[in-house]
């Protein structure tokens, strides 16, 4: 026994769990100080500069202190007191300027004076992002800023993630962060969810997630939601319109501006410049400024996924000696956080993105933001220079301008108070890519399709663009843009086409020319093979080589009717003489080996030119024309009989008339001497008679032969009869047995002769030709009287069953004798 108060346990025991784990309202919170202090909240004088100036609970304060945040920025100190109050608000503030802090607070401070806490409470605060890492990103902050003594429970529901285990989580959810397809999903799927007791609701970038884009996702909620609830709008670049506003169902908003009256809508620290750079240049231009920058932290913006995807591949394949990245709305969820988390971990990294990291992302001590391809309007340029200058940094932006873009980008960034400023790029720093682009585009099919979908992509998107004075796909050179990714040529669009064919189908049938009709068959056949019909098969064989070497393999393989006159015998018939001083291709053909059916044209070309040197001619059997061995490989082809096959001649199968001349199998007649017989339908009937005719002949003939075979049986049978009554009359040898005369026939062949023609057919009525009358049936020559009576007696008894044995035929001359001997005895 161990001693007293000693256990096995080698780590010291844990405290139990309180039983009371599950969230409730707190005890010892007065929320009717923070009342009362919030009422006294003085907005108009609006002197309060530190977050320990406003009435915030002591979880805030905690979570503000353990985060570093002191001091409120301009949007902070006018956002949040209004908030406090219950204010509805529109708040817009450029990037960087700490709009999150400015809804995160007041969410978490009013639904803590509500005590709005636990399951049973339900759903206080919504909070809407455009954008899954931008929600992910304000998720983290309310963690953040919340975990240091509130009992709220929070939840994220974006896409891409696993949508059942939202489902078992989100009805115990007091703040929910999410993306609007989600949320909207839930709420109308997930059973339980309810949202009857929303306080407040939050739009992060409001303007974007009340685009065009959100507009149904963002009207379904809003008929979730109920109308008395408190509404927060913040974004850089604030909607202003009168339907969005009633959409929301605003109660006198505030408008909160802070930065309405400055000289300039970006950070005072962002430098901000432009180059004009024609599309051929981009890619160029763009591996110039990474090579010059290497230990800087780079972005990059895109107007497609697809471009962004072969930037990426090619330029890594080129190895810039910087860590590149790519984030695009076509990755899934794991990879994009990967990538957000990499890059903001990352010193000295480049990041290729679209428009899906241009809002509200914060990632830290960005140098550069590129805009490699326009912007569609200037709140999406706000929004991407917003990257870098956050929190007073300095930082710089560069917009990429083609001539025919720069007028009118220009003009709308003035009227938005975006100053840019232009600038030259050092010719003697920049370095071409063109020709690295062609030869891996050349080696790797898979960044060859790549390369086709970005320029596709890019146009597409040129295409599709409102402003059409700065946007219009006719002043850009596709041609040369296409030869800058390293494409042969630039892929065929279905959309770049002349409109000609749509403007007809909308045209009236009035308005349609109707051609005139033309009494002259001559005029019509001439209009029909104007333009041929083009099926398929032709453009298939219209189709041109659609690689990087298409200019060297039209060199490289001839039509021989394009140049049938003039035959180039040394460069095609195999000669082996040297080649012309001035051709200069890439690749030329030493010799052409020619395929079946071509030798009759080559022997007429070799006869033609008598000047074309000429191989050996080597006379096969069975062949009628020589075959000429020009090469080691014709020499080969000599020792293998199975390829000498194709070489001779097929034999033909003929057939003999009566006079012993020969034809063909199957002879096609002569076209006119099927016209002289007359018309189709004529040739038809004669044919048609004809073959009656020799069909009756064979009836007749048929019928005849029939009528010899029955005859021939009668006699046989008549014989077998008159032998049967020579047998009964016989006497018995000494043996008991009976003595069969000898009539010099062979019975046996007799009975074969008898077995070829059915009982049926010897039960028929035989007609007589002498008497015309039906003969009674004659008796077989192994019957006798005795069964003649019974079988009389049999037909008087009219169906009443016979105990006569049944007799057998016999198949052998034994059995005969046998039957013969029973029946007599």
């Amino acid at each position: 026994m161990g001693a007293p108060g000693i256990t096995g346990r080698t780590r010291p025991t844990k405290t139990k769990k309180q039983a009371s784990a599950q969230k409730r309202k707190r005890e010892d919170v007065d929320t009717e100080k923070l009342e009362q202090a919030v009422a006294e909240l003085d907005i108009k004088n609006g002197a309060h500069k530190d977050f320990s100036d406003l009435p915030l609970s002591e979880p805030t304060k905690q979570g503000l202190k353990a985060s570093h945040f002191s001091v409120m920025t301009d949007i902070q100190s006018k956002a949040i007191p209004l908030a406090l109050k219950g204010h509805d608000i529109l708040g817009a503030a450029k990037t960087g300027s700490g709009k999150t802090l400015s809804f995160i607070i007041p969410v978490l401070e009013n639904l803590y004076r509500l005590q709005h806490v636990g399951s049973d409470a339900g759903l206080g605060a919504l909070i809407i992002s455009p954008t899954r890492e931008l929600a992910i990103q304000i998720f983290e902050v309310l963690c953040k800023l919340g975990k240091h003594g509130h009992m709220f429970a929070a939840g994220l529901v974006i896409g891409g993630k696993s949508l059942e285990s939202e489902r078992q989580a989100l009805t115990r959810m007091n703040i929910l962060v999410g993306t609007p397809g989600r949320i909207l999903q839930h709420l109308s799927q997930t059973v339980g969810f309810m949202v009857d007791d929303l306080k407040m609701l939050v739009l992060d970038e409001a303007d974007r997630i009340l685009d065009m884009g959100f507009q149904r996702d963002v009207d379904a909620i809003i008929e979730y939601l109920p109308k008395e609830r408190q509404t927060l709008l913040f974004s850089a670049t604030q909607s202003k319109k009168v339907s969005d506003l009633a959409r929301l169902s605003l109660q006198d908003p505030e408008y909160v501006s802070v930065h309405a009256e400055d000289k300039s809508a970006t950070p005072k620290t962002l430098q901000q410049n432009y180059i004009l750079c024609p599309l051929e240049e981009k890619l160029d231009t763009l591996w110039s400024f990474i090579q010059a920058s290497k230990k800087s932290k780079i972005v990059c913006f895109f107007s497609s996924a697809k471009t962004v995807r072969f930037v990426y591949e090619s330029f890594r394949h080129m190895q810039p000696g910087i860590s590149l990245l790519h984030l695009h709305g076509r990755q899934k969820q794991g990879a994009r956080l990967d990538v957000t988390a990499k890059f903001a971990a990352a010193k000295s990294a480049c990041l290729f993105a679209t428009d899906v990291a241009a809002r509200g992302l914060d990632f830290p001590a960005v140098d550069f933001v590129i805009q490699v391809d326009c912007p569609e309007d200037v709140d999406t340029y706000i929004h991407r220079v917003g990257r870098t200058a956050r929190y007073n940094r300095e930082g710089r932006g560069i917009l990429f301008l083609a001539p025919s873009e720069e007028e009118g980008m220009l003009q709308r960034l003035e009227a938005k108070k975006v100053p840019v400023e232009l600038i030259n790029v050092r010719q003697k720093k920049k370095q071409s890519i063109k020709s690295q682009l062609v030869h891996m585009l050349f080696k790797d099919p898979e960044l060859k399709y790549l390369a086709q979908k970005a320029f596709v992509t890019y146009t597409k998107s040129i295409y599709l663009q409102r402003n059409k004075s700065i946007f219009n796909i006719k002043n850009y050179d596709l041609e040369a843009y296409a030869a800058s990714l390293g494409l042969p040529g630039a892929p065929k669009i279905k959309f770049l086409k002349d409109d000609a064919s749509k403007q007809k189908k909308q045209q009236s049938r009035q308005q349609l020319e109707v051609p005139e009709s033309s009494d002259d068959e001559a005029d019509q056949l001439e209009k029909k093979t104007a333009k041929p019909v083009r099926t398929k098969y032709d453009r298939m064989f219209e189709r041109q080589n659609q690689d990087v070497l298409a200019d060297h393999y039209k060199k490289l393989v001839k039509d021989d009717d394009d140049d049938k006159n003039t035959r180039d015998e040394d460069d095609f018939t195999g000669a082996t003489g040297a080649t012309k001083a001035d051709d200069d291709d890439f690749m030329t053909v030493k010799r052409r080996i020619p395929a079946d059916g071509e030798e009759e044209d080559q022997q007429e070309g070799q006869d033609e030119d008598s000047t074309a040197p000429r191989g050996k001619m080597i006379h096969l059997q069975g062949a009628s024309q020589p075959l000429i061995v020009d090469s080691n490989r014709r020499e080969k082809l000599l020792k293998s009989k199975k390829k000498l096959l194709k070489y001779m001649d097929k034999g033909r199968k003929l057939v003999y008339d009566e006079d012993g001349n020969a034809h063909e199998v199957y002879e096609l007649e002569n076209e006119d001497d099927f016209r002289a017989k007359g018309l189709p339908e004529e040739q038809r009937q004669k044919f048609i008679e004809a073959a009656r005719e020799v069909v009756a002949q064979a009836d007749v003939e048929d019928k005849a032969t029939a009528k010899a075979k029955r005859k021939e049986k009668l006699r046989k049978r008549k014989e077998r009869e008159r032998a049967g009554h020579e047998v009964s009359d016989g006497e018995d040898d000494e043996d008991g047995g009976v003595q069969i005369p000898d009539t010099g026939e062979d019975l046996l062949a007799n009975f074969r002769a008898d077995a070829e023609y059915s009982d049926d057919e010897s039960e028929a009525e035989i007609v007589d030709e002498d008497e015309g009358k039906n003969k009674k049936k004659a008796k077989k020559w192994f019957q006798s009287d005795s069964e003649d009576e019974e079988r009389s007696s049999k037909k008087r008894r009219k169906g009443k069953k016979s105990n006569a044995p049944v007799v057998q035929e016999p198949e052998t001359l034994e059995d005969m004798e046998a039957l013969a001997a029973g029946l007599l005895g």
